[in-house]
């Protein structure tokens, strides 16, 4: 029995780190090791393709960290960058092959993950975790702009 709501945001955290923790296991044992949290948010963020200012904005850091988040997951073999055909200075990101391969088989762990929470606890107490965390969420998805946190 949880005594203190203090404890909340820990428990929180701890679930998503084993959530996370438990599925980048699995990715490597498919393949893609070295992949972390921060890869598949950058992922999300590009979604159909941005420049690295696009990303920045996104993700909530500087473009050079953006720059070096994109460099990390080209030589990852995750994105392919391009030079902006309206803009030569610019280079567009775009999610490859590869990278798909890996949001298809993390989209795959999380459901895995998600269903043996539901062994755990049953199908109840997750659905209802799940509907109180969109409620009390700023809009039911994801945010990865964190920026405001530093």
């Amino acid at each position: 029995m949880i005594r203190d709501d203090v404890e909340a945001p820990f428990l929180l955290m701890s679930a998503f780190r084993g959530l996370v923790d438990a599925v980048h296991s699995g990715l490597a044992d498919e393949g893609f090791p070295g992949v972390r949290a921060t890869h598949g948010f950058a992922l999300q963020a590009i979604g159909d393709g941005c420049t690295s200012v696009d990303l920045a904005a996104r993700l909530g850091v500087s473009k050079q960290a953006a720059t070096k988040t994109a460099q990390s997951l080209e030589a990852l073999g995750l994105i392919e960058r391009t030079l902006n055909e309206h803009d030569r200075r610019e280079r567009i990101i775009t999610i490859n092959s590869r990278g798909r391969t890996l949001l298809a088989l993390s989209a795959a762990g999380f459901r895995r993950e998600m269903a043996a929470w539901r062994s755990t606890v049953g199908d109840h107490a997750v659905d209802t975790t799940l509907q109180t965390l969109a409620a009390i969420g700023t809009d039911g998805r994801a945010d990865t702009n964190l920026s405001d946190w530093a």
